[in-house]
């Protein structure tokens, strides 16, 4: 077997390989370097940065509608709890009104028995 001939055939193998290589890597350096593609490169780019902005602008509303509910479940819960205590104090104030006339029932029940011993 000639190994010559199969060396040549891998080194220009090689050759063609790297050249490839070499050729679209200058072909992207030259596609940078034209004006049009850099501007459409910056046209896209300001087109992201607007829909960034969309996008955290909708969040920041999103964020403040959050935070009004926040603040209309608290006036709700500390009406809430105004009203339990309104609730609260008049029942303890209606129980202790029944059970002072149930004492003064009970005290002119027992002078009545004593009057009546």
């Amino acid at each position: 077997m000639n190994t010559r001939p199969v060396v040549l055939v891998l080194l220009l193998l090689v050759l063609v390989i790297t050249s490839q290589f070499e050729w679209k890597q200058q072909i992207g350096e030259a596609a940078e370097a034209d004006p049009a593609t850099a501007r459409r490169r910056q046209q896209l780019l300001a087109r992201e940065d607007a829909v960034k902005e969309k996008i955290i602008l909708s969040q920041e509303k999103n964020i403040q509608q959050l935070n009004q509910l926040i603040e209309s479940l608290q006036r709700q819960l500390l009406h809430c709890r105004g009203s339990n205590n309104t609730v609260h104090a008049a029942t303890a104030a209606a129980a202790a009104a029944a059970a002072t006339e149930v004492s003064e029932v009970e005290g002119h029940e027992i002078i009545e028995d004593e009057n009546r011993r």
